[in-house]
């Protein structure tokens, strides 16, 4: 016969093993994890968790929370706009390419697509394109970005001079960078 404090011990994890626990019951007839939002709450917008996600480096993630923001709210310039650099960061030239110009052709006053496509225009060696682009967001932005007008430089002179290796005072590393500016919009800045 076992001792007491065991059969104790069975009948209380038996019980236990009963109790409502307040998460999925056995009447919920799929194997799988509930997906979306439970009932009354709301989720967070993907372009939201997305910006953070760049600004942390997991760009994959990002590209996924953003493709979840355009499931919510369709394809937007905003949503367009932020699929397209999270492919630019994670060096998917072509996707970032059409997403941005996808963009712009919703938007073609939508600044941060125009900057974007830029860089990704001078990543591909596109460079005679990329000048002309970026001089369409400096002018868009009525030059109020400093960071704009710098890369616009960055982008002529490396356009005058194909071999354009030199550091310039603006920019020692001649790497472009991306950086949210607002809800879905990203500036252009060279790092330096």
């Amino acid at each position: 016969m076992a001792p007491l404090h065991a059969v104790l011990a069975v009948a209380i994890a038996s019980l236990a093993a009963c109790q409502q626990t307040g998460g999925v019951g056995r009447d919920w007839p799929s194997p799988y994890a509930p997906a979306g939002v439970p009932a009354g709450q709301q989720s967070v917008d993907g372009l939201i968790v997305g910006h953070r996600l760049m600004a942390a480096g997991e760009y994959e993630l990002a590209l996924k929370a953003y493709l979840r923001a355009a499931a919510d709210h369709g394809a937007t310039v905003d949503t367009l706009s932020a699929i397209g650099s999270a492919n630019l960061k994670l060096g998917r030239l072509g996707q970032a390419e059409r997403m941005l110009r996808r963009a712009i052709e919703m938007d073609e006053t939508f600044v941060p697509a125009w900057n974007n496509l830029g860089v990704v225009l001078m990543e591909q060696g596109k460079i005679g394109e990329a000048s002309r682009v970026f001089r369409t967001a400096y002018a868009l932005d009525s030059g109020q970005s400093d960071s704009i007008r710098d890369n616009l430089r960055l982008a002529l002179a490396k356009f005058e001079n194909q071999s354009y290796d030199s550091l310039n005072e603006n920019n020692a590393t001649g790497e472009f960078k991306l950086v949210r500016r607002g809800h879905g919009q990203y500036l252009l800045l060279t790092t330096q």
